[in-house]
C-alpha cells in the first residue's frame, strides 16, 4: 500500500505517461505537493481476465489509463474528480472578471480546471488484479491507512 504515498511521483502536466498501463484495474492517488488530496480506483466489477496491464501503445486504452486521463483532460462532464478540482480550488479564487468572462463564455471552467491540474498535482498508482481488489484498497486509502491520512476531496 505504501507505493500509493512514496511509489513514484507523476505529474499532470507530463501526461500521459508510458508508465500507466494502458489495460489494467488499479488504484491511484492524486498529490498536491506533499498534500493527500484524492484516491480513486479503475475498474470496479472486472475480473483478472478483463485487464492486462501493459504499456503497449496500441493497445486500446481500458481502466486506469482511461481515468487517468479524463482526470488530466479537466472536463467535469462526467467525472466527479474534476469537479471536486473546480468547487475547491478555483470556483473560490474567481475574480469578478473572470466570473463575467465564464458568465459571457468567454473562459470556460474546464480550462480553467484542466490548468490547475496540470500545474499543481502528481499522481500514484498502484496495479490490482481486478475490479475487486482495486475497490478495496481504494476503500482503505480514502478510510486512512495511508501514513499521510484520509484525502482532503473524497474521505471515508
Amino acid at each position: 500500500m505504501n507505493v500509493l504515498q512514496d511509489g513514484p511521483l507523476f505529474k499532470f502536466s507530463e501526461w500521459p505517461s508510458d508508465q500507466v498501463p494502458r489495460q489494467a484495474a488499479g488504484v491511484y492517488t492524486i498529490w498536491r505537493e506533499d498534500d493527500f488530496v484524492y484516491a480513486g480506483m479503475s475498474g470496479r466489477g472486472a475480473q483478472a481476465e478483463d485487464f492486462v496491464a501493459r504499456t503497449d501503445k496500441t493497445q486500446k486504452a481500458l481502466g486506469l489509463w482511461t481515468r487517468l486521463n479524463s482526470h488530466a483532460s479537466g472536463r467535469r462532464s462526467g467525472d466527479q474528480f474534476n469537479v471536486y478540482i473546480c468547487d475547491r480550488f478555483i470556483v473560490p479564487d474567481l475574480t469578478p472578471e473572470q466570473q463575467s468572462d465564464i458568465g459571457g463564455g468567454r473562459l470556460l471552467l474546464d480550462q480553467l480546471t484542466k490548468s490547475y491540474i496540470r500545474k499543481h498535482l502528481s499522481y500514484r498508482f498502484q496495479i490490482c488484479r481486478d475490479g475487486s481488489e482495486a475497490l478495496s484498497v481504494e476503500r482503505a486509502a480514502r478510510a486512512g491507512i495511508l501514513p499521510a491520512g484520509r484525502p482532503y476531496l473524497n474521505p471515508l
